[in-house]
């Protein structure tokens, strides 16, 4: 979901540049610097980015500048009209003191603040202004959704050959799990034998009973096919198109659940190891899940 692009325009005298910038969200957050005096631009921009746009938060940023030669000045009359009142007045008393004052130039009145009105923006510049601006935020997206998708590819090579490790790791824990059950019948054995030597046979029913309950309790046969199941899963999701993340989210969830489940059950170091595996495998499917839309 990261990603980055930036789109320069200009027209109308005036000059602007377009950036977007995203990183990891669960959802879509979108934050906009814009210049609030064109009217309509946020809802504009934010209605195509969502047309597009999944999972991120995302910083949009634009920023006009107006050409020197097309920096509107107009004259304020009102504010001149009370800056000649000024300086007549300031002329009178300044005579009425004996003292001479320097003859004030066009330049100098044209410098006392109100005089001129420099006009950054009108309504008129923003109507103008707004469909040039999305056209370059257009451009900026398509590059914006490009780069995401350049990503995208390089992270779906990374989780296809994790899968496929975690294909082997449970083939791995279907192997121990089997030379577990072996250990596990010959562990019994041996400990029916010694109970035979310090005392009486005990009841033979009672006896297959326990044995048929410690099978069940420490049988891992419906983790690992649950997990051949997440996997298939998990194939078919890299090659659906659209936004898949939401649904990686969940199954991330349920494989580790599953591999929880079958380290608490292992009773064996080979099914135990395999298991640790697994869930370090999880932890880094997670971090690339994280930057899926």
């Amino acid at each position: 979901m990261t990603g980055f692009a930036a789109a320069q325009g200009a027209g109308q005298g005036w000059s602007w540049s377009v950036e977007m910038r995203s990183v990891n969200g669960r959802g879509l957050d979108l934050r906009f610097r814009l210049p609030d005096w064109i009217e309509g631009l946020e809802p504009d921009l934010r209605k195509a980015m969502q047309a597009r746009l999944n999972r991120g938060s995302v910083n949009v940023g634009i920023r006009l500048q107006r050409d020197e030669a097309g920096a509107g000045v107009s004259l304020n009359t009102a504010a001149l009209h009370n800056a000649l009142v000024l300086l007549k007045e300031i002329e009178v008393q300044a005579q009425d003191q004996g003292l001479r004052i320097k003859k004030v130039s066009a330049a100098d009145i044209a410098a006392i603040k109100g005089v001129l009105d420099l006009s950054e923006t009108s309504s008129t510049d923003g109507a103008a202004l707004k469909p040039l601006v999305l056209a370059t935020a257009a451009t900026c997206l398509d590059g914006f959704v490009a780069d995401r998708d350049r990503e995208g590819d390089a992270i779906a090579a990374v989780l296809s050959g994790q899968i496929d490790r975690m294909g082997r790791l449970i083939d791995d824990a279907r192997a121990a799990a089997g030379n577990r059950e072996a250990q596990a019948r010959a562990a019994i054995q041996r400990a029916v034998a010694r109970l035979l030597d310090v005392g009486d046979m005990p009841d033979e029913a009672r006896l297959t009973q326990e044995l048929a309950l410690i099978a069940v309790k420490n049988d891992v046969t419906e983790e690992i096919d649950r997990l051949d199941t997440h996997i298939a899963a998990a194939r078919n999701l890299m090659g659906e198109s659209g936004a898949i993340g939401r649904k990686f989210d969940f199954l991330m969830q349920e494989f580790n659940r599953e591999a929880n489940t079958l380290c608490s059950k292992s009773q064996s170091t080979d099914l135990t190891a395999v298991g640790l595996d697994l869930k370090a495998l999880i932890d880094q499917m997670r971090e690339q899940v994280q930057n899926i839309e």
